[in-house]
């Protein structure tokens, strides 16, 4: 029996704070389930905001989609992991990932790192998160100042951590760590500093999906599977919705960005079909869409509850 769909929604544009709140909780009444933020510089500063977002709604759950760890020391990061679940109710979900914006990283006078130094530094940040954080031992009065007063405490026995994968290393950090193995659906341009990236076919997200089983096959408990979709649009004018992504992407024809995964164009009932069928085959039951998409998909989240 396959999990129930879950629906989020990366929230990307910075607003003052009636106007955070009201996005807020225009996500949960278009049944979102877990409202989410970025971390990228000119973007929202991730853990107010998802406190904002706790005080303006009641059911969604909060996450991050995702924290670039190369911006984070571990230690401080479990402080405003522990203090966002707290704050917020225990309604936190950490999601992580390597980063991949050099151009940040140089604004921010961060070192980049090579793609093995990004994925030691997220592996030590999962590992360190673990110590502080976990429910092993002596929980907690591990987290305790100079002074030996205690750290916040997180609301949840153990936040539950979503990794952003590609790669093979990626693949298996995530397939031994994280409650919720995120795929992207697209890599890294080679050479690209501002985070370009290109789509990956649905042949070579099946080969993606499958090599994370394959390292996943000792887990005590299967990983919920998410996909970030970059595109969705209700039309019957497909080759209209899709004039934006093919300027971005000219190496592809029409019909090939419509078979893209990261796609949702076409009908309300082709959408929906697009996504059963998805999950059927790759096990994506966790759907992710972008800010702009919000309204559109909140069609295709009542469709899919009315079934």
């Amino acid at each position: 029996m396959p999990r129930p769909f879950r629906f989020g929604v990366n929230l990307l544009v910075p607003a003052p704070a009636e106007e955070w709140r009201a996005k807020c909780r225009r996500a949960e009444e278009l049944g979102y389930d877990v409202i989410l933020v970025p971390d990228h510089l000119g973007m929202v500063a991730p853990f107010p905001a998802l406190v904002a977002a706790a005080d303006a709604t009641e059911r969604p759950r909060l996450g991050t989609f995702v924290l670039n760890a190369g911006f984070w020391n571990p230690t401080l990061l479990a402080r405003e992991v522990a203090t966002t679940d707290a704050l917020t109710g225990g309604r936190l979900e950490l999601g992580l990932g390597t980063g991949y914006v050099r151009a940040e990283h140089d604004t921010a006078g961060l070192p980049y790192g090579s793609p093995r130094e990004r994925v030691d530094h997220l592996l030590r940040t999962v590992e360190e998160l673990d110590h502080l954080l976990g429910s092993d031992d002596l929980p907690h009065s591990r987290l305790r100042s100079s002074e030996g007063t205690h750290m916040p405490q997180p609301a949840q026995k153990r936040v539950p951590l979503l990794i952003g994968a590609n790669g093979d290393r990626m693949l298996r950090l995530t397939a031994e760590h994280a409650d919720i193995a995120a795929f992207t659906g697209g890599r890294l341009v080679p050479g690209s500093t501002t985070g370009k990236v290109e789509p990956l076919t649905s042949e070579e997200l099946d080969e993606r999906v499958a090599a994370y089983h394959r390292l996943a096959v000792g887990r005590p408990e299967p990983a919920e599977l998410n996909l970030l979709v970059q595109l969705v649009a209700v039309t019957d004018d497909p080759g209209a919705a899709l004039q934006p992504l093919l300027s971005r992407q000219p190496q592809l024809t029409e019909d090939q960005a419509l078979e893209l995964p990261i796609v949702l164009v076409g009908t309300l009932e082709q959408i929906t079909g697009q996504l059963r069928a998805a999950r059927e085959r790759y096990g994506f039951t966790y759907i992710t869409v972008l800010e702009p998409c919000m309204e559109s998909f909140g069609q295709v989240i009542e469709a899919l509850r009315a079934e």
